[in-house]
């Protein structure tokens, strides 16, 4: 249970990473901390963790992901975007198919997501 709540927490730091840098050229700590609603000591402990597994590498103040880290924060966020449409489409509202997404996309088994991903595919 600690292992997956480790692996949530960092999916959660590389999707924000990744969704700064889409709006902003530069991605600061300081950016992910207000993103993420979590305090600055957070996001250094979690920069440290991210930087030693080699998702993230820092330029001066700033926070880029590597080739892998960019791969795995898509990833990640597919499943959020397809698991969000699927509850949409489901009739859930909007903001409980933001919230339940959220939790969602690190619990849900490769198979499962592929069949939700193909039933959200087909209704396009």
């Amino acid at each position: 249970m600690e292992e997956r709540k480790i692996r949530q927490s960092e999916e959660d730091y590389l999707e924000s990473i990744l969704l700064i840098a889409e709006s902003n050229t530069v991605v600061h700590r300081i950016d992910v901390a207000r993103k993420m609603n979590v305090s600055q000591p957070a996001v250094n402990k979690a920069m440290k963790i991210l930087i030693e597994k080699g998702y993230v590498i820092e330029d001066g103040k700033h926070l880029l992901l590597t080739p892998s880290g960019v791969e795995y924060a898509k990833d990640v966020f597919e499943k959020h975007c397809v698991i969000r449409d699927f509850l949409l489409s489901l009739g859930v509202s909007k903001e409980t198919a933001e919230e339940d997404a959220c939790r969602l996309e690190h619990a849900v088994s490769k198979e499962t997501f592929d069949r939700i991903k193909s039933i959200v595919q087909n209704n396009k």
